[in-house]
């Protein structure tokens, strides 16, 4: 995958100022700890830092620590010899060594069991490890970034992650922002999503019309960017088939019925306030030309009319 084909989008000024901050550490080799919200994009940014750095043609490799069993990572992590334990049946090389030259990410690297965390802490330390059952030792050639949505300040003092080892991977920091604090991010990534998704459906050339994007910006996204483009290829999904634009109805009733608020989950409002804004910002996007707007809005030039007087939209 080239540089090209990973996108990072960053309209807001936090989603900038991440980029900025990722351009310059993309050319070192210094272990890496990308923080934020579920959701928010850390394996994407990972993935862009990856292919725009003197690594990029090297292996980029991946492990879940959350997902998988603490003798599963290790085995993944360091390989094993053949005999080390019951089902190995041959020596198998683990990600540090077949990312030679490249990246390995630990994504949430939080659920590491204790032994695991001073496993990995000597191989930060000594850049060195050898496979489950070996006596060979072998030297770590790759870039190490670490993942994770749990706040590792709270963890190192409740004694659930290592001091030293969060010293270890905190050299070089970025926290990624919720989408709440990016709004200016979410219609460009709705567009980004739709771009990437529509092909996948059968609709190259689906649109958001300019009511739905009020919506979609209206919403306050606790999932983040993955929960957005979840929204997006379910709107694709249910869309008329023959409609390459997607319109607010197409969308869950849970983004049609929240409105952003103070809380992380938003306020609730009435479907009669986000008509009137969808109303109002098709009007606006279409210069209020009433045939163009009821046409967008899918309701007669009728309706239009009488709803436009009832909201005042005059």
């Amino acid at each position: 995958m080239s540089a090209a084909n990973i996108a990072w989008v960053a309209s807001a000024p936090a989603s900038r100022a991440v980029l900025e901050m990722a351009e310059k550490l993309a050319p070192t080799a210094t272990t890496l700890l990308i923080t934020g919200e579920s959701g928010t994009g850390k394996d994407q940014l990972a993935r862009w830092i990856h292919e725009h750095g003197p690594r990029r043609e090297a292996p980029f490799l991946k492990i879940d620590c959350a997902s998988l069993p603490s003798e599963l990572v290790e085995s993944e992590l360091f390989g094993h010899e053949r005999g080390a334990f019951t089902g190995a049946v041959a020596r198998k090389p683990g990600r540090l060594e077949m990312a030679e030259g490249g990246t390995i990410v630990l994504d949430e690297v939080a659920a590491l069991s204790p032994a695991m965390q001073a496993k990995l802490l000597r191989v930060l330390e000594e850049r060195t490890f050898e496979r489950l059952g070996g006596t060979e030792t072998l030297r770590m050639d790759a870039r190490l970034m670490a993942l994770t949505n749990t706040d590792l300040t709270a963890a190192v003092a409740s004694g659930r992650f290592r001091e030293d080892l969060f010293f270890r991977l905190n050299v070089l920091a970025i926290s990624v922002p919720p989408l709440r604090e990016r709004p200016a991010d979410i219609a460009p990534l709705a567009k980004h999503f739709l771009s990437r998704l529509g092909p996948v459906h059968g609709r190259p050339d689906a649109a958001l019309d300019p009511a739905a994007l009020v919506l979609l910006e209206s919403y306050a996204w606790p999932g983040n960017a993955r929960e957005l483009k979840n929204a997006i290829e379910h709107a694709l999904v249910f869309a008329k088939d023959k409609d390459s634009v997607l319109r607010a109805e197409n969308f869950q009733e849970i983004v049609r019925a929240v409105k952003k608020g103070p809380g992380a989950a938003g306020a609730l409002r009435s479907l009669e306030d986000i008509e009137r804004e969808a109303i109002q910002a098709t009007l606006v996007a279409t210069r209020f030309k009433i045939g163009r707007a009821a046409e967008i809005l899918g309701i007669s030039r009728k309706t239009l009319l009488e709803k436009r007087k009832k909201y005042g939209l005059l």
